[in-house]
């Protein structure tokens, strides 16, 4: 039998009645006794607590750690001011995704990396071969902090105003611009905190020693109950759920490494006026035409699944089944009601309004293209 990892707080889900599911091999909370649309819910009305200490936390420190990272990450960096965060990914020789990340520098030459849970290990053996090439790798410091370092988020329309409350003085999560991150103290316990979130909604990702967590999680829900905000914890499917409505991707699913960020709509996160590995390959790849492209579909008739086949109007299949005309994840979508899939299909198939079929039980349901996201985050409205 294959072992699974769990966090600290596995003791504090069981006892709240949580369900639970293997997953980027963590034994990690899929839903709580109200159920995952109910939880989604709870996120976009007021507050969700999650537990998302299965993410990987690394350092890169010293002289020349921004213009080492620069070489290694697809996004600009080199302009981000002290206390930034930004979305980058880290792409192999071919273009395809390795792993996205979100990047906080911390200082002029200090640089705090979070990554996904099942790429941890692979991301960490990848960063260290590359900076070990580097001249000057002597004067860098590279460490992962997982182990160390515990991850929770609190997001929704109401959880700035719990963190603020909760906050000992200055900073205020409330002063804070997006995408940036401030060193708080937050019940009497040192932590970073970055206001940036998977889940449309405002609120704050959080980082603090693993001795520490289980007073602040349960600290949070009580705060709550004190302030009368609705507040509680949220597994992964609705964790799910509220990403795909706000056209966030999970890797393994949207992006992978046979996914190139130009299919998967992520373009804007390559600065191609800089060097990074798999820059080459991208640039091959635009001048030759994409032959795939990511789009959502809104279904009639069923639930849709990944690896349900995508057909035309006529109910011929899209693509070639393997690479293209395939739904690579499906879902109903709480907020707005939809039974929805994200696919691959030959770009001339992607454009808003396409009428389509997805192939369901045997069974040609009536899809259309939507604009994504189907839910526009509240920072960007």
């Amino acid at each position: 039998m294959l072992l699974m990892n769990t966090t600290l707080l596995h003791s504090w889900h069981e006892a709240a009645g949580a369900k639970f599911a293997p997953f980027a091999g963590y034994d990690m909370p899929i839903s709580y006794p109200m159920g995952a649309v109910e939880e989604h819910r709870l996120c976009r009305r007021s507050v969700g607590l999650f537990d998302i200490d299965h993410m990987g936390q690394f350092v890169l420190q010293g002289r020349g750690a921004t213009d080492a990272l620069s070489g290694l990450v697809t996004a600009k960096i080199d302009d981000m001011q002290a206390k930034e965060a930004r979305y980058a990914m880290l792409l192999n020789e071919k273009g395809g995704v390795i792993d996205d990340l979100f990047l906080y520098r911390l200082g002029e030459e200090d640089w705090f990396i979070v990554v996904n849970a099942g790429n941890r290990a692979e991301d960490f053996a990848w960063f260290s071969a590359h900076l070990q090439k580097l001249p000057g790798f002597s004067a860098l410091t590279f460490k992962d902090i997982s182990d160390e370092t515990y991850m929770i988020a609190v997001q929704g329309p109401k959880a700035v105003e719990l963190l603020d409350k909760s906050c000992d003085g200055a900073p205020l999560v409330s002063t804070m611009q997006r995408a940036t991150m401030e060193f708080c103290t937050i019940f009497g316990i040192d932590c970073k905190v970055g206001r940036t979130g998977y889940t449309g909604e405002d609120g704050v990702e959080i980082y603090c020693n693993i001795k520490d967590v289980e007073k602040l999680w349960t600290s949070f829900l009580n705060k709550a109950k004190d302030l009368g905000i609705e507040a509680g914890p949220i597994g992964l499917a609705a964790r799910d759920s509220l990403r795909f409505e706000a056209g966030m991707p999970l890797h393994g699913h949207e992006i992978s490494q046979s996914i190139l960020p130009m299919e998967a709509l992520l373009s804007w996160a390559c600065d191609f006026d800089k060097e990074f590995i798999g820059k080459a390959a991208l640039l091959k790849a635009k001048e030759a035409g994409l032959t795939r492209k990511l789009c959502t579909l809104n279904i009639t008739g069923g639930v849709p699944r990944e690896g349900y086949r995508v057909l035309d109007a006529d109910g011929k299949p899209l693509g070639d089944g393997t690479t293209s005309g395939l739904c690579v994840c499906g879902m109903f979508c709480p907020t707005v009601g939809t039974y929805s899939a994200n696919a691959f299909v030959p770009p001339e198939y992607a454009k808003v309004g396409t009428q389509l079929k997805v192939e369901i039980r045997g069974a040609g349901k009536d899809a259309v293209v939507a604009k994504r996201p189907l839910y526009l985050p509240v920072y960007r409205k």
